[in-house]
């Protein structure tokens, strides 16, 4: 062979080698992304709550990761994709409740992609029940009638006249009652009125307001039917306290049947 051919030879040779391992480093650089720790799911699985994926371990450096949200059984079975789910974030429904909530990620680089699964959340709960409204506002102390709404109730917690005993000529009787509510607050600016029973007996007098320590006093003069009969030794009253703007007998207001002692032969 003359050495033209043998170096034309030794040429081709160390083509095809540079060929082979160029070939060899090329397959080696082309790795998909492949998960060695499954993604996983933070934060509390209860309808309204936000759960947050985090997308788990991978090699061949991802450069991006897409999500899918899964609604599956309580035992993280028979799992389905959920519609427009396909964020980091995932707002818990109440379609979710009773079920298990599983993110499948899927991770990306030039080479490729891959995807992993993660273990299926707790059984998704239901939103605590809301406590039920008081119609109390908050704080401690004086309560502004205002600031007071159903389902709480005033109550008249006290009450006196003057004088403490009734007797035959009376003049004009001065009957207190004290208003509270929400465990004993006093409430102020609630309307009280009171009527002695049957009428007649003393004038009724427009309603008066509670002030500041939940006490309303009214003046109503004697009338002509008072004592109601020789032998009276009670005098009945009706007391009835309420808010402004509500109609008689709903909302806030309350009422009562009093009675003092009369004394005809003082």
């Amino acid at each position: 062979m003359s050495r033209k051919s043998n170096f034309l030879a030794l040429l081709a040779a160390g083509a095809v080698t540079v060929l082979v391992v160029a070939g060899l480093s090329t397959a080696a650089s082309k790795a998909a992304p492949s998960n060695t720790s499954p993604p996983t799911i933070g934060g509390t699985p209860q309808d309204g709550q936000t759960v947050t994926a985090d997308h788990g371990q991978w090699t061949g450096n991802p450069t991006s990761y897409s999500y899918q949200w899964q609604r599956c059984d309580k035992n993280g079975g028979n799992c389905s994709g959920i519609s427009s789910a396909d964020t980091r974030n995932y707002d818990v429904r109440s379609q979710d409740v009773d079920h298990t909530l599983r993110v499948k990620v899927t991770a990306k680089n030039a080479d490729g992609s891959g995807s992993a699964t993660s273990v299926p959340s707790a059984v998704v709960t239901a939103k605590p029940a809301a406590p039920a409204p008081t119609g109390c506002p908050s704080g401690a102390g004086t309560i502004p009638i205002a600031d007071l709404s159903a389902p709480a109730r005033l109550s008249i917690v006290a009450f006196s006249s003057n004088p403490q005993v009734l007797t035959r000529h009376v003049g004009t009787l001065s009957i207190t009652a004290r208003v509270t509510a929400c465990g004993g607050r006093a409430v102020q600016g609630a309307l009280v009125y009171a009527a002695a029973v049957p009428f007649n007996q003393f004038d009724v007098a427009p309603e008066v307001q509670t002030d500041a320590n939940g006490n309303a006093t009214i003046n109503e003069p004697q009338q002509a039917g008072y004592p109601a009969s020789r032998q009276q030794q009670l005098l009945a009253v009706f007391l009835r306290a309420r808010k402004a703007g509500e109609p008689q007998g709903q909302g806030v207001s309350t009422s009562r049947l009093v009675s003092f002692k009369v004394d005809l032969g003082a």
